[in-house]
């Protein structure tokens, strides 16, 4: 929203001003896309930034015909900066830090405030900010998983398909790569390589990659080669993560010692089968199971490249999950050590991703 338009003295020229960083005790006005301009205070541009401090204590030259002298007063900046990001920095200087949900519209704000954050050297503000997208595009597998949950539920509760709440993680690395924040590249990465390259380059128009904006929409080209690499590294992960699940039983070494003494003087205090049992009950019964889980698997992600066909991730959850949900099995430990099998495998997963796409070098 813009205030009514103001002009500067010397050369005539029209400016608007900002309804809300307007402040006629204003002692400096920052001008934007040589459009937009904002009064605000030098002394609380310099307490923030370290940019405007050293910027402000310098001597000035003197005006001359040439310059955009003052304005009501008050010495014009020009800045090579979007009116809107401007905006986001000088909001949160003067009203403090109120993020949003990690969604499109609070990424725009968050994504300008880290830019100029970074520019100007606002360092507690950039600290704030790149803590609050961190949550969206973390560092770890908890986090990631608490970012899915989050994901599902959304797409649950408003019928959008996958991939509408967060923003395109192709602006997400273009960001991390304008504002040196690495940390960000890996979520960011991963969560690309799961969409069809028809849809990274060619998306329609309600396609979750499409972008509107085009200012932050292409990935650069060595980027766009470490998420081709990124992509074929996932797919042979999945191959090899259902190959894996081809042993009789992820337990087969306890069900063996399960016939030495020990053991079975253990389990004769136990009931077979139950629940707390940690030897697997039927390894036949089992080692048939786990062959049809892996057809299953073979037939479902390589074949059909059905749901999750590009989600590793996805894909080891739900084999952990596969024994419980289609075999009804008496075998309690089987079914456990799979789910224990799966997440390890992910763990595993998730620390190679970043040198799946080259991240590390």
């Amino acid at each position: 929203m813009a205030a009514p338009s103001v002009t500067a003295a010397g050369p005539a020229k029209t400016y608007t001003s900002h309804v809300d960083l307007w402040f006629t005790d204003g002692s400096v006005v920052l001008k934007a896309e040589d459009t937009m301009i904002f009064k605000v205070h030098m002394s609380i541009l310099s307490r923030h930034s370290a940019f405007f401090k050293d910027m402000f204590s310098l001597p000035q030259p003197p005006q001359t015909q040439n310059q955009d002298e003052v304005v009501e007063g008050c010495p014009v900046v020009p800045l090579q900066d979007t009116a809107d990001d401007l905006a986001s920095l000088l909001v949160a200087l003067y009203d403090g830090t109120s993020f949003g949900d990690n969604g499109r519209d609070d990424f725009k704000v968050v994504a300008g405030i880290l830019r100029l954050s970074s520019k100007y050297m606002v360092d507690l503000l950039r600290t704030k900010a790149l803590a609050h997208l961190t949550e969206a595009w973390p560092p770890t597998l908890r986090g990631w998983d608490t970012r899915e949950d989050r994901a599902r539920s959304y797409e649950q509760d408003t019928g959008y398909s996958r991939g509408q709440l967060y923003p395109s993680p192709i602006e997400v690395i273009n960001l991390a790569r304008e504002i040196n924040a690495p940390s960000l590249l890996p979520a960011a990465f991963y969560d690309l390589s799961r969409y069809h390259y028809t849809q990274i380059f060619e998306p329609l128009d309600d396609d979750p990659l499409f972008l509107r904006e085009a200012r932050h929409g292409e990935l650069s080209r060595a980027d766009m080669q470490k998420l081709a690499l990124g992509k074929e590294s996932s797919s042979r992960f999945i191959t090899s993560l259902i190959q894996s699940m081809t042993a009789p039983s992820p337990n087969a070494h306890i069900a063996m010692a399960a016939s030495t003494p020990h053991h079975r003087r253990t389990q004769s205090h136990s009931k077979s089968g139950s629940s707390g049992s940690s030897v697997c009950t039927s390894i036949a019964a089992c080692r048939k199971d786990f062959s049809e889980l892996v057809e299953l698997a073979t037939q479902h992600y390589l074949f059909d490249r059905e749901k999750g066909c590009a989600d590793p991730l996805y894909v080891a959850e739900e084999l952990g999950q596969l024994k419980s949900a289609e075999f009804e099995s008496e075998c309690k430990a089987c079914a456990r050590s799979l789910e224990m099998w799966a997440a390890r495998e992910r763990e595993r997963m998730w620390r190679l991703i970043p040198g799946w796409f080259r991240l590390d070098s």
